[in-house]
């Protein structure tokens, strides 16, 4: 006949894991639920993150305003002029292709004579001519801000 103490100890062993199942149980749902809720979102984020970049891509670049009137006014351009106002600016070829909406790398051709701009960027540049240094600088400053 077996000692009571280990027939007590075995089912005080016995509930003890009925009442942890029960307790791991909902834990587990619990855990798969938050899971799924991560994945759901991280999938969102994906998305978004791509949505954001079209759009990103289709926004227009250009941050100097046209003046009011002047949508129809042809714009001549001249390279050593250009580069001759960036000069005065006191701004790199990135600084002001951030400010026209390019690549310093168009800036470079620009000034280069190997391109011109286009016409909307012609408005931009025309706009950029009524700025000063100190107008300049502040609203490269506000750019990077």
């Amino acid at each position: 006949m077996p000692n009571i103490a280990t027939v007590l100890k075995d089912e005080i062993v016995r509930l003890a894991r009925k009442e942890v199942r029960k307790e791991v149980e909902g834990l587990k749902k619990a855990s798969v639920r938050y899971r799924t809720e991560i994945a759901a979102l991280k999938r969102r984020v994906a998305e978004l993150e791509k949505k954001h970049v079209r759009l990103e891509k289709k926004a227009p670049k250009k941050v100097i305003p046209e003046a009011e009137g002047e949508g129809i006014t042809r714009h001549r351009f001249s390279a050593r002029r250009f580069a001759a106002q960036r000069q005065k600016l006191g701004v790199s070829a990135g600084a002001m292709g951030t400010l026209l909406g390019v690549s310093a790398q168009s800036v470079y051709n620009w000034e280069a004579g190997k391109s011109r701009p286009r016409p909307q960027q012609l408005a931009g540049i025309a706009a950029l001519r009524r700025l000063g240094k100190r107008q300049a600088e502040e609203l490269l400053a506000n750019l990077t801000d």
